[in-house]
């Protein structure tokens, strides 16, 4: 199944009428923000403030893309991503890791993962929307490996200036 397909073998929209987009963070304002940016933009939102309620939410309404926060109280990030990439239902949905965590390893460990992109807080919110549209295009065009691999490469790039 490649990257913009549902379970039942039909191509996923990547129009934003068409996006659905799930945020999982334990903080109502962050929520809030993408919530209006990403509907400005005519997407559907779902919010969820804590990992396991973030799970079931994936599980359930198979989203586009989820924005997913590392530093949660319960299931972390990481935790609800590896979660997301382990369950047959889920695993396709691409991850972007939305967090103040702005170390090198953080970021590392996030695309290890499996994440596709990694947004540091604070973020232009207005800048969410193109983010998502652009992430959800590359991937109905098959190209999850090559975008990870530039994340890769701009990580190496920023180890070898710090």
């Amino acid at each position: 199944m490649s990257a913009g397909m549902g379970m039942d073998g039909n191509s996923a929209p990547v129009n934003p009428a068409g996006t659905t987009v799930l945020v999982i963070d334990d903080e109502a304002p962050i929520r809030l923000l993408c919530r209006v940016n990403l509907e400005a933009e005519g997407m559907r939102v779902l919010e969820a403030a804590d990992g396991v309620a973030g799970l079931d939410l994936a599980r359930a309404e198979q989203p586009d893309v989820v924005l997913l926060d590392v530093m949660m109280p319960g299931l972390d990030g990481w935790s609800v991503a590896e979660a997301l990439l382990a369950d047959e239902r889920t695993s396709d949905i691409p991850i972007i890791f939305l967090t103040a965590r702005a170390e090198f390893r953080d970021r590392a460990r996030g695309l290890d993962i499996g994440g596709v992109d990694y947004v540091t807080k604070p973020f232009n919110p207005l800048e969410l929307a193109t983010l998502v549209r652009e992430l959800l295009s590359r991937l109905d065009r098959g190209e999850r490996d090559e975008l990870r691999g530039e994340k890769l490469e701009e990580l190496r790039s920023l180890m070898e200036t710090e």
